[in-house]
């Protein structure tokens, strides 16, 4: 019996693969604006930490 056949058997598998991706999209959007809206040197000073 193949995997697929157990996620068939759990009922609104679906509702759970579109929430998840609705997480990590709205994520994704939120931190891309907060990127684009930010001060450049404010980008290089946080670009510094793992080497400080």
């Amino acid at each position: 019996m193949k995997f697929v056949n157990y996620l068939e058997k759990i009922s609104h598998i679906s509702i759970y693969g579109l929430t998840s991706f609705m997480i990590f999209f709205i994520f994704f959007c939120a931190v891309f604006i907060w990127v684009l809206k930010s001060d450049k040197n404010e980008m290089k000073k946080i670009s510094r930490i793992p080497l400080d």
